[in-house]
């Protein structure tokens, strides 16, 4: 008899929708993931100047859609590297088009779990920046275990962002906003805001305006960005 204590699958804060690539999508995987993908392998740590082959700050999206705020933000800030975390092939694979197009240098992707991606081959205090933008804000109450921002996300982020460096989250469901607010505005050991206490700060010029965000703001949808400093440690 097998004693063995069963595994616990994780809870994910993602619904895996791999979707239907077009056929420039599945060329785009073929021809540009040895240029721009990063394949993961757990445990083995990210070396970032060697990645992109200089010493320039870090930024980290997570959940990226279809690149194109990420490629955005990419050609304004060249003196930054972007890495890019998205499950969804599509976005993926149109992503990869778009940094093929515009010949970008800036920005590596990663496609995988981003909480094992961050638990496992981030290093330590490596990151300037960290950005969520519009996460599924799974808003049924039963779901809210779900949800990406939890009390050991806060501290995971506070490993990761250097002293100074910034998490950054905008979310058009309000609810999800307090949510974020309250977990990171419960660690004042960690973080301050810059905007002060328990405040939203108005949409930075730094992040542009995504497809989906303009969708819903035709719809009415308000939209909250959040931004918390990493204070010394």
């Amino acid at each position: 008899m097998d004693n063995a204590k069963p595994k616990h699958r994780p809870i994910r804060s993602f619904v895996l929708r791999t979707g239907r690539m077009t056929p420039g999508q599945e060329k785009a995987f073929k021809e540009y993931w040895p240029v721009y993908g990063v394949d993961f392998t757990p445990a083995q740590a990210l070396d970032f100047p060697r990645l992109f082959g200089n010493e320039n700050p870090v930024w980290l999206e997570i959940g990226f859609g279809d690149g194109e705020s990420l490629a955005a933000m990419a050609k304004t800030f060249p003196r930054r590297n972007y890495l890019g975390i998205e499950v969804h092939t599509p976005g993926v694979g149109h992503l990869l088009l778009k940094l093929a197009q515009e010949d970008t240098g800036n920005v590596r992707i990663m496609s995988a779990d981003a909480m094992e991606i961050l638990q496992q081959v981030v290093p330590a205090a490596s990151l300037q920046g960290v950005q969520l933008f519009f996460p599924d804000p799974w808003h049924k109450k039963k779901h809210h275990k779900r949800r990406i921002v939890q009390p050991h996300f806060v501290e995971l982020m506070a490993k990761l962002l250097q002293a100074g460096g910034v998490f950054h989250a905008a979310t058009d469901w309000e609810d999800y906003a307090r949510h974020i607010m309250a977990h990171f505005s419960a660690r004042t050991d960690l973080f301050r805001n810059p905007a002060g206490p328990g405040k939203y700060l108005p949409q930075p010029e730094t992040r542009p305006t995504t497809k989906f965000e303009r969708r819903g703001k035709r719809l009415g949808h308000g939209v909250w960005d959040l931004m918390f400093e990493r204070t010394s440690n």
